[in-house]
């Protein structure tokens, strides 16, 4: 059975602009040939998300897939358009500012959380001192460390206005937000090196269970690819985010272009 489900619309907010990542900043995002500072793709996923959490309330949380990849960039104020639309239990999710396409992905329900140890991700102490990002700062096989995020009380809320949510859900049952998963995926890369502007390109993200407000949250990130590609620097991570030390939250693959054509030439 397919249809077509009810737009939703936000206007987008760049919640980077005063970030370590320059990618975000108007002045700088417009030499990499931008129109100005990039909202981060963590906030454009969490756009995303709330078309099947509309659908599927806590049960996405708890159990579901959903993918995404950043074609475009959205910008800071912009009206910003979500549609999705079901066929045999699969929607398709595009991101649309400007008249462009920004973002495509997919969400589903699985019937069951597939089951992960968290013995085959090993805790990682992060690194002890930060050096300026290279070929070398991601080796393929490398386990990176990182250090725990948490949003509670008024951080929690704070969010959710960030990220232009209003679904009643998070509050009523005391759930954290998934796209705070993806943030904590970023946060894997800023935690070992020094990065100049960097991209996220494309994430996939299975949950396994519903984050709790004021978890303490952390990703378990082995590198599984570093590449270069049509001038940019590529990695690819694979990832379990774990909840309090203990709880699975959701098994991540995670894309992004850590050094730019236009930096990597300079």
């Amino acid at each position: 059975m397919a249809g077509l489900i009810e737009t939703y619309r936000v206007e987008a907010y760049n919640t980077a602009k005063l970030s370590e990542n320059r990618m975000h900043d108007d002045t700088v995002a417009r030499r990499f040939g931008f129109s100005g500072g990039l909202v981060p793709g963590v906030d454009v996923m969490a756009y995303m998300m709330h078309v099947p959490v509309a659908k599927w309330g806590r049960a996405f949380l708890e159990r579901g897939l959903i993918e995404a990849r950043f074609v475009k960039p959205v910008y800071d104020g912009e009206i910003t358009d979500i549609r999705g639309a079901e066929n045999d239990g699969v929607i398709a999710i595009e991101v649309e500012s400007r008249g462009e396409l920004c973002a495509t992905g997919t969400a589903s329900l699985p019937a069951a959380a597939p089951r992960l140890s968290i013995a085959d991700y090993p805790e990682t102490a992060p690194v002890s001192e930060r050096k300026p990002v290279s070929v070398t700062s991601y080796e393929a096989g490398q386990w990176l460390g990182s250090m725990p995020r948490t949003w509670a009380d008024e951080a929690a809320d704070e969010y959710l206005g960030e990220v232009r949510e209003h679904d009643p859900v998070y509050a009523r049952e005391g759930l954290g937000h998934p796209g705070l998963l993806q943030r904590v995926m970023n946060k894997v890369l800023v935690d070992n090196a020094i990065l100049g502007p960097w991209i996220h390109v494309g994430s996939r993200m299975q949950l396994l269970n519903a984050a709790r407000r004021g978890d303490e949250i952390i990703a378990r990130a082995k590198v599984t690819g570093n590449y270069e590609k049509k001038g940019h620097r590529f990695v690819e991570l694979d990832a379990l985010v774990v909840g309090n030390g203990t709880t699975p939250l959701a098994h991540c693959h995670h894309i992004a272009i850590y050094q730019p054509r236009e930096q990597a030439a300079a």
